[in-house]
């Protein structure tokens, strides 16, 4: 599971497949993610006798019926009581933001198959816009791109080194150029190629656009009061496609309000959710949906 899952991406024999359970921030495999839950409560050492209580970050845009797979794929596992919290406000309280109080406070989490933002006061959403475009789709457009461009086919670990290596959605000082390896379509031989920070980005430019536009979209349906807020406090950026060299740059030159990138992005959720489960009746407002027993 995790970045041991990761590495075998691509590398393993036909008797063993690496399995991806959510996409677009949804279940596609219903058994393989009560499993995965199963196996993170063990480690955490639940067993069959002492069932706990479960907080689960999910992404705005879900369904009802996504909801509800969750919440069953959780109680499966061995979950007592499971509740969920959006994931935008899981990450303004693992950033130390002051959502209680009645200031405009806004966050946009560029996640692996979503990106949300969302703008929140006196403990809830006040305005939010979600779309299902994230990290996942930025790899799938560099993997595109160099198959179009070079004739070569890159696996998807491929992919992400050269978004961390060359990514960017906008021009920064250290650029730099790198060699990618891969499989030439036309001979199935071994090839190395030279990419350029322009090129790729380029190539990532339409999955980007979309996040500043659901940025852009949010911050239309702000309230005139803390749309005031936003210009003194800005855009708080977590999640790891908020990492991508120069996106904060980008949402700041883009909407004029300044940006700043969280502490801890890609634990911000988590970090949330843990503060929400250890005051758990205290923070039973920010939970979405029923109790499920």
């Amino acid at each position: 599971m995790g970045h041991e899952a990761w590495e075998m991406i691509g590398r393993t024999p036909s008797y063993i497949v690496a399995m991806r359970p959510l996409r677009k921030g949804a279940i596609t495999d219903f058994d393989v993610t009560q499993r995965m839950i199963r196996l993170l409560l063990r480690r955490v050492g639940v067993s069959k006798f002492n069932r706990p209580r479960v907080v689960i970050c999910v992404p705005s845009a879900i369904t009802a019926v996504e909801r509800r797979a969750v919440t069953e794929a959780a109680r499966r596992a061995g979950a007592a009581d499971v509740r969920l919290i959006e994931q935008p406000v899981a990450a303004a309280i693992g950033a130390e933001l002051p959502i209680s109080e009645p200031i405009g406070n806004m966050v946009v989490d560029i996640g692996g198959g979503t990106s949300e933002s969302a703008i929140i006061s006196l403990g809830g959403v006040v305005a939010l816009e979600a779309v299902r475009v994230g990290s996942f789709d930025i790899d799938a457009a560099i993997q595109a791109h160099v198959r179009r461009e070079w004739g070569i086919a890159v696996g998807e670990r491929t992919a992400e080194e050269i978004k961390l290596v060359l990514g960017s959605a906008a021009p920064t000082d250290d650029e730099v150029c790198a060699e990618v390896r891969g499989r030439e379509l036309m001979s199935g031989l071994p090839k190395t190629v030279v990419l350029t920070p322009e090129e790729i980005r380029e190539a990532i430019a339409e999955p980007v656009a979309a996040v500043v536009d659901s940025v852009l979209s949010c911050l239309g349906q702000a309230p005139p009061e803390l749309a005031q807020d936003l210009i003194v406090e800005g855009i708080h950026l977590v999640g790891g496609g908020g990492m991508l060299r120069g996106m904060d740059k980008r949402l700041a030159m883009e909407t004029a309000v300044p940006v700043h990138l969280v502490d801890s992005p890609l634990e911000a959720v988590v970090l949330g959710a843990g503060v929400c489960i250890e005051s758990y009746e205290a923070g039973q407002q920010m939970f979405m949906g029923e109790w499920s027993k």
